[in-house]
Formats: C-alpha cells, structure tokens, sequence
C-alpha cells in the first residue's frame, strides 16, 4: 500500500508521540462527563459558578499560537474550543508533553480534555484545558472542510461516490448528515409505538430460506455445506409471517432486512428494509385506515408536523388518502381503458406508448409496467391505488364484489410505491393454482415468477383466518421523512461497486 506525503508524516508524528513515553491508543476508561452541548448550556444557566467538565472529541480545527493552543473538537452534539496553554499544561519545567505530543496533533485526533468552563474575549465559551489526554491518534488526513467563526462551512465535501464508500468520514466532516439518521430511529420507535398500543407481536422469521416466497423478485442464492443445498436470502418475509397467524398469533410484525439481486438506483438497494405486519380478522379497507393513521403519527413524531417537503413538494400524511383502482388510474394518464383487454390488447398498448415490454411477461407484468412507466410518477400526494386485477396479485383475495380483481392497495407517495398491501389469500386451493400459474411464467423465462411453496399451502390447508398484511419500505418511507433524494442517504452503508485500492 503506497502511503501519501501527509500519511508518512503523521506515522512519524505517530512514532514520535510513542517515543516520548505516550501510548497513542491507551485502553483506559475515559470518564466524560458532559457533551459540548450539555456543557456550553450548564456554563450557560450559571455563568458565574465554576464549572468542571471532562469531555472527549475529534480534533477538526487547530490554531497554534506558540504557547498556547486552540482547538475545536467535536463530538456527537457538536463542537466546542478548547483553551490550552503550555504553562498551565506543563506546570512544571518539563515541557515535554506539550512540545513532543500537544504540539504533534492533527486534525482528526481524537482527545480527552478536563477543565472548566469560562468566555474568551471574543465572547466564545470554551474550555480552560487542565489536562489533555490523546486517545486516539489519526494517521490519515481528513478532506479539508472550512468554517468561519459563525460556523458557516466552506469547500463542503458533497461527492457521491467519497460519502457513500466512506460514511464513516461523511459523518465526520458532515455531522449534519447524522440527522437523517436519527430521524430514522424517531420513526422506526414511532411505528414500533403505533403497533405495540395495538397489541402487535414484534417477531423475527429466517433469512435464509430453501424458498424464496412473497414477492415477485429475483433471489441471490448461496448454498449451504452441511445440508448439501441451496438457499436463498429472503426477498420477503411474508409467507412466515403468515404461518404465525395460522398458528393462533392474531397481530404480528417484523422489521425484515431484505435482499434482491436486481438493478440499483436513487429508489432501490440490494439490501434493505421492510416493515411488514400481518393481522387476523381484518380486511383492505381497514388496513387503509390504520396506515393512514400510523404514517400520520410517524410524521408527527419524526418532524413535529403531518407535512412533509421533499424537493419542490410539500406531502401531507393527514387523512384521508385518494384512493383509485389500478384501471382508473391508467385511464385517468393515458385516457385508454384496459380493464378489458387480454395479455395481447395490453400488449399493444405499452407498444403503442413505447413502453419496452419483453415476451416473458404475462398480462400482469404488463399492467405493471404500465402504470410504473404512465402513471406512478404523477401520484405526489398519498394515493392508495386499489383493486388489482388477479394476474398482478398471487397471494390476494378475490375482490368479493368485482370479479377478476383482488383486495389490493399500493400505497404511491411521490411517485413512488411505499406500501404493497391485501386482504391476504387464505383458500388454499385457490392458492395452489395461483401459485402454478406463477411456474407457467416462470417456464416463460420470468425469472422473478414465484415458486410453489409447498410448506406454506400446507399451513393454509390447517385454516387461516381472514387477515390483512402489509409490507412497508422503510427507506423509501424514511426518504419522505427527511427530505433525502436519494436512498443512498438514508441508509449508512450502501452497496457500491468494487473499489480498487491501491
């Protein structure tokens, strides 16, 4: 590994701080007693008592004025200056510290300081350094990042390809990037909240699957040595959970980490996260209501408000939610009903709207296509799209009132789905048809078609109430709450391609 000119001198700053009896690394507990904001506030409330304080941070701006020093460090509540002066640091004549070490830190060191609070003359609450201890020694540079003295940043570190690869430094030198983060865990308390009042059971359910059920998608699959098989990561947790309900558990939820081996863009991940609760007894039509409700106290608990902007728009969770069928919605952008039409009718009209469409896909896929290429886009404000025709729904129950739909929703948010939800499927002979109607277009080279799992129809044949379920995006969803563009910046590690390093 080549190292740069800054990193050869901070590895001999490095050996030189060893060399003067400091371990650059030390063990030791290191006793914090307040944040930079708890102190400032403390100091703040009773100006004229002494306040002691023992804090710890990264170094992000040295100011070297010989026999003293100025440093901000920075911890998870922001910045504050340290005041440090050599005599007072060294009291006595050996000078060694703070001429061998002190004087020997960089940018990005981390650091213990104990003190107490005072004003300096420019008005700046600081700390009087009377102790300092080096915990952690950085031996390679930060990207420069300035700030003026009112905190205005400059030369901010805004590439893509630096914040995502290295989060870690993203968080650094970009600690307002933590709020997307925090607001994450707001709302994922939020919901557990909503669903635990309604005597919801918080469950986990594998990950590793022999197969890959409850979804249309493609799988990655590994294999297992001791079984001598292959398995699949979970693209849905759906079909376990269902298996609860058969088995007596009337409300149940899980928060699934999720896995499908598609494309990646500013919407989708390889990995990500699905909220999905399933509960006995219920319908569609309830389940509309309890989304509107919970997404409405997730925005309240997240920001404090039911609106929410992201980019040009301003997105109100207050109920109600439009809701449209799947047909209308078509006809309503494209003005041509296909409610009608067979597999080659449909067929035509994504041809005859240039929408790509491959020979593999069934009348279902097409209709998907369709409204993802004509429509979704334009649904900005929550709009629940309802009543699906049978071929797009395997695992829904037949509408009991319009014959060849099912009781289905898809919750679109600014143009994007945010939730998938039915009135789930509970005959289970039904279901086994549905099911080899999804290996016909399996065998017609639809590689996201469904397997039959033969575990889960014999779960059926045992009874399953009627249920509602419903499976909701957490990082789309978390992408609304904080305005992020990009599902890149609502989750800390993203996938990214192979980097070469040199």
């Amino acid at each position: 590994m080549s190292l740069s000119e800054q990193e050869i001198i901070r590895r001999e700053k490095l050996q030189a701080i060893r060399n003067a009896g400091v371990d650059p690394y030390p063990a030791a507990l290191y006793p914090v007693s307040h944040s930079s904001a708890d102190a400032k506030t403390s100091y703040e409330a009773k100006p004229d008592e002494k306040l002691e304080v023992c804090l710890a941070g990264r170094i992000l701006s040295i100011n070297d004025k010989g026999k003293v020093l100025f440093l901000k460090i920075q911890d998870m509540q922001g910045l504050i200056q340290l005041y440090c002066k050599r005599d007072e640091l060294c009291p006595n004549e050996d000078k060694t510290f703070f001429d061998e070490v002190i004087k020997r830190f960089d940018l990005g060191d981390i650091i213990g300081v104990k003190g107490f609070m005072f004003t300096t003359k420019t008005g700046e609450i600081s700390v009087h350094s009377t102790e300092i201890t080096l915990l952690s020694k950085s031996v390679k540079p930060l990207p420069v990042v300035k700030r003026d003295e009112q905190g205005h940043v400059f030369d901010e570190v805004t590439d893509p390809e630096f914040r995502y690869r290295q989060r870690y430094a993203d968080l650094i030198i970009n600690p307002h990037v933590k709020e997307a983060f925090i607001k994450r865990t707001k709302m994922m308390n939020a919901i557990r909240d909503f669903l635990n009042q309604q005597n919801g059971l918080e469950v986990d359910t594998p990950v590793l699957q022999s197969i890959p059920g409850g979804a249309a998608a493609r799988p990655f699959i590994t294999h297992h040595n001791a079984l001598d098989m292959p398995l699949y990561l979970r693209i849905a947790n759906e079909l376990y959970l269902k298996r609860l309900i058969v088995g007596g558990f009337d409300f149940v939820y899980e928060f699934s980490r999720n896995f499908r081996n598609e494309g990646m863009d500013r919407t989708h991940n390889p990995e990500f996260t699905i909220l999905e609760f399933y509960v006995a007894y219920k319908d569609y039509l309830w389940m509309m209501e309890t989304t509107e409700s919970l997404l409405e106290k997730v925005a309240l608990a997240t920001n404090g408000q039911s609106t929410v902007r992201m980019g040009d728009h301003e997105i109100s969770f207050k109920a109600p939610y439009r809701r449209i069928s799947i047909y209308d919605a078509i006809q309503e952008k494209t003005g041509i009903d296909i409610s009608e039409m067979d597999e080659d009718g449909i067929r035509h009209v994504c041809q005859q709207l240039h929408i790509p469409v491959e020979a593999s896909m069934g009348r279902g896929k097409l209709i998907d296509e369709l409204f993802g290429e004509k429509c979704e886009a334009d649904f900005i404000q929550p709009t629940f799209i309802i009543d699906y025709p049978v071929d797009m729904s395997p695992l829904t129950k037949k509408h009991r009132s319009k014959p060849g739909l099912v009781e289905r929703f898809e919750l679109i948010i600014n143009g994007k789905e945010i939730a998938n939800a039915y009135s789930e499927l509970n005959d289970p002979i039904d279901q086994r048809e549905r099911f080899e109607d999804q290996v016909k277009l399996m065998e017609r080279g639809d590689d996201e078609a469904m397997f039959i799992d033969h575990d889960f129809l014999r779960a059926l044949e045992y009874g399953m109430p009627p249920t509602s379920g419903i499976g909701i995006g957490i990082d789309r969803l978390c992408m609304l709450m904080t305005g992020q563009p990009s599902i890149q910046d609502v989750l800390f590690f993203p996938q990214m391609r192979p980097e070469v390093i040199s």
